[in-house]
């Protein structure tokens, strides 16, 4: 049984302003997703999916070969674009943004055969949090569990701007509820705010970064639940998003779904803006130099 990984590289990047997903941050010009992959093969994945957009299919197939041909992984695209959407969904006029990390997973649903992990294409999660998640897939029952793993929202913050994050609530272990949370902002002191609500936040919250380890018995749920988006969905806000940590919720909500919460210990950071880009660059040169990771992943 091959264990997939999904990474979701089909966003905009608006606030970094650009193709994040590929710009190249490590030494020798890696980009965020080959760590990913690196550490994934390591703790025993079979295959990748990369959900991208269409414009970036050529550049991602020449990725997929050199794959293929380095590691004789299966690797594989699919594309997120409008035209996988239901029949009776109109596009709203104007409409550019792509509808989302559960459209997202859904338009992968075809090349996943077996149990996955989910993530971003523009975060490191830690060499650890992959063979963490694997081992939790190998004994997740078929039906009614998933896994994610959790980090601290201190450590994923940022200081040059607002981040939305799926701040957790968790006992003994098991995910209780997600909160969708828009606009955190954390100051130089080290305290974090929602600005949208106008309250502090913890920096010990455990929060997702959309590191999810399902089952494939999620796909005709997340399918329903993408189709009732939808139809909801009346088209006046362009930028409307239907987001796994809130359908995830929903379903624990309704007792049809219970989350594992994994911890790690291995460090996570991103690129959300611009000026986060020379501490990742500065942080994978580190690990390099260590030796977590050979002289150059190409």
């Amino acid at each position: 049984m091959k264990i997939t990984l999904v990474i979701m590289a089909a966003g905009l990047g608006s606030r970094y302003g650009g193709n994040k997903q590929v710009e190249g941050v490590g030494p020798h010009g890696e980009i965020l997703m080959e760590y990913a992959i690196y550490d994934a093969l390591r703790a025993g994945f079979g295959k990748v999916v990369f959900v991208i957009k269409p414009e970036m299919s050529e550049m991602m197939e020449r990725l997929c070969v050199r794959l293929r041909q380095k590691t004789a992984v299966e690797a594989v695209c699919a594309v997120q674009d409008y035209g996988s959407l239901p029949d009776f969904y109109t596009i709203p006029q104007g409409r550019v943004k792509p509808y989302g990390t559960v459209h997202a997973l859904l338009c992968a649903r075809e090349a996943v055969d077996g149990p996955c992990c989910v993530i971003n294409a523009d975060d490191y999660y830690g060499i650890d949090a992959y063979q963490t998640l694997y081992d939790a897939l190998l004994r997740l029952p078929p039906e009614g569990q998933a896994a994610m793993v959790g980090y601290l929202l201190k450590n994923t913050a940022s200081l040059h701007g607002t981040v939305s994050r799926g701040v957790c609530q968790v006992k003994d272990g098991w995910l209780q509820s997600v909160r969708e949370t828009l606009k955190i902002q954390l100051y130089p002191d080290g305290s974090l705010r929602d600005l949208k609500a106008d309250r502090a936040l913890d920096p010990e919250s455990v929060v997702s970064m959309n590191f999810w380890g399902f089952m494939p018995s999620i796909f005709p749920v997340m399918q329903d639940y993408f189709e009732d988006f939808l139809r909801h969905d009346d088209g006046s806000n362009l930028k409307s998003e239907c987001l796994l940590p809130v359908m995830v919720d929903g379903l624990m909500q309704q007792g049809r779904l219970s989350v594992a919460v994994l911890r790690t210990e291995g460090q996570w950071f991103g690129m959300t803006y611009q000026q986060d880009r020379p501490l990742a660059a500065q942080a994978l040169a580190e690990l390099h130099m260590k030796g977590a990771y050979p002289e150059t992943l190409r």
